[in-house]
């Protein structure tokens, strides 16, 4: 089926509907392409995918929007406001940190709450973390402001930023860099545990990854009213707007090569889509391993995607309670009794531990509507190894699911056990086989330094031209603001419309 020809527009295959692969469509469709979104799922959202039941509504991954401006950017693109069609809400507090004795941390972007809330732990770290503060905006200026929507497609460019890299000491772990700053363990804890939220380990992640703690007090935390799903339909409507297409349950097989050029995709129905160009939103080392044959590869070889490191992974259950737990924040981490010795445990051992830190998310603390009348919706998130551990979660899932249960019932949801009016569970095998997943890893390749900005996939495929990578496993990386931001880079490496059209006239 060759449909590139039945327009002057050039038309331009996105696979996948997660985050990224939506805003490449938006932007691809506002630079004078005919767009078409290929979905393996029934419905868009990827890793945001909703999940409906028991008239319950559970977003399926992403709940914190930190940087809105980039949602703004493409609704206005389309001539429209984003508030046309989300109502976003601010959070707060951002987080309720409980430690495992019950101690509570309220992390909010209040400046002076929070130097009281360091104060409660630690009167002596108040100006460390004033210094903190000051260091991770300065990382921000750099590392988000000048390089989130950089191509790195030319080594040298990273070149250019080392000096800007070493001046903020990007040699250093996150925890490193916090630890630097401040002395009291539960602060240095409540300080660098962000790049948990986009796959990385703060004992070993590149320190470049505090600008997360200026995002947060810059923007603040939201959340989209009706859930992040409100989101997606809100891109599919742009998309659609566009005089453009989303197909659902249509899975790509494999990406279609002539040459050293990307000429469309094959289904896995069969049929064939030509294409003048194609963005894969796909997790990019299931793109190079699973879509394109090894013979038109020769950075990202099969042998060098088995030898990457990937994120760890992610087990997630999603439950509706018969009462409500009106004390329980929107957001609230719960903290085990192990961190540094924990998160070994989860990415360098690959052991699923006895012990559990836990992300539990109650959106009905703010929007009422996604559970029935009296009821609560939540879902909690425990770190996990990813595939590689060799966990059989066909056996661990539920045994896994009951210790968290007992966990939340000792601790912030009393009486959890007689309260489940509905379950559903998404382990790391889900990952691999529902969202195409290399080892199953939530967040595709790992954030350390030596796998990110050059040394990463690239937006503009090294393999192939006319093809181009977007979401968490090319250039920024994972989180909300980092695959929409993976589309921005489509400005400044793919032609315009007008231009590829007439280019490929005289070719």
């Amino acid at each position: 089926m060759d449909i590139s020809h039945h327009s002057d527009q050039p038309h331009a295959i996105v696979i996948g509907s997660g985050f990224g692969g939506l805003a490449a469509a938006i932007r691809l469709g506002a630079r004078g392409h005919r767009v078409t979104v290929l979905e393996k799922l029934d419905a868009p959202g990827g890793r945001a995918y909703v999940y409906k039941q028991d008239g319950f509504v559970f977003d399926g991954g992403p709940t914190i929007v930190t940087a809105p401006f980039l949602l703004d950017e493409l609704w206005a693109l389309c001539g429209k406001r984003l508030s046309d069609d989300v109502d976003l809400r601010a959070v707060t507090p951002f987080y309720q940190i409980r430690f495992d004795d019950g101690e509570i941390f309220n992390y909010t972007g209040d400046a002076e709450a929070m130097r009281q809330e360091i104060a409660k732990f630690s009167p002596d770290d108040v100006k460390g973390y004033e210094r903190f503060v000051k260091q991770a905006k300065a990382v921000f200026d750099v590392g988000f402001t000048e390089l989130v929507d950089i191509s790195f497609a030319d080594w040298t460019t990273m070149v250019k930023i080392a000096p800007d890299l070493l001046r903020l000491k990007s040699y250093r772990t996150v925890y490193g860099l916090v630890a630097s700053y401040v002395k009291n363990e539960r602060i240095r804890t409540v300080l660098s545990f962000h790049p948990l939220l986009i796959g990385g380990n703060p004992f070993t992640t590149t320190s470049i990854l505090c600008l997360i703690n200026h995002l947060e007090r810059k923007w603040g935390v939201h959340f989209a009213m009706g859930g992040t799903g409100k989101i997606v339909e809100g891109l599919t409507k742009l998309i659609e707007g566009q005089g453009n297409t989303l197909r659902m349950n249509a899975e790509v097989e494999s990406i279609q090569v002539a040459g050293r050029r990307a000429t469309g995709v094959v289904m896995k129905s069969g049929e064939v889509i030509k294409a003048d160009l194609v963005v894969s939103n796909a997790d990019a080392a299931w793109t190079y391993r699973k879509m394109i044959e090894p013979e038109h590869r020769h950075r990202w070889t099969n042998s060098r995607i088995e030898k990457s490191k990937y994120s760890m992974s992610l087990f997630v259950w999603y439950f509706g309670t018969k009462r409500q737990y009106p004390d329980v924040e929107h957001h609230t981490i719960l903290l085990g009794p192990r961190y540094k010795e924990l998160l070994t445990d989860i990415f360098k051992n690959k052991v699923v531990a006895e012990d559990f830190s836990l992300y539990l998310h109650r959106p009905t603390a703010t929007d009422s509507s996604l559970a029935p009348p009296g009821c609560d919706a939540f879902y909690v998130l425990s770190p996990v190894p990813h595939l590689g551990s060799g966990t059989d979660w066909r056996e661990k899932a539920e045994p896994y699911r009951k210790s968290i249960e007992r966990y939340l019932s000792k601790t912030v949801l009393p009486g959890l056990e007689n309260q489940i009016a509905s379950s559903m569970m998404l382990t790391p095998q889900d990952f691999q086989d529902r969202l195409n997943s290399v080892n199953g890893a939530a967040f595709s390749l790992e954030p350390i330094l030596t796998q990110s900005a050059w040394f990463r996939p690239h937006n503009k495929s090294e393999e192939l031209d006319n093809l181009y990578l977007v979401g968490a496993g090319t250039h920024p990386g994972a989180g909300m603001p980092g695959v929409i931001a993976s589309a921005k880079v489509l400005d400044r490496v793919v032609p315009h419309g007008s231009t590829m059209k007439q280019e490929t006239r005289n070719g």
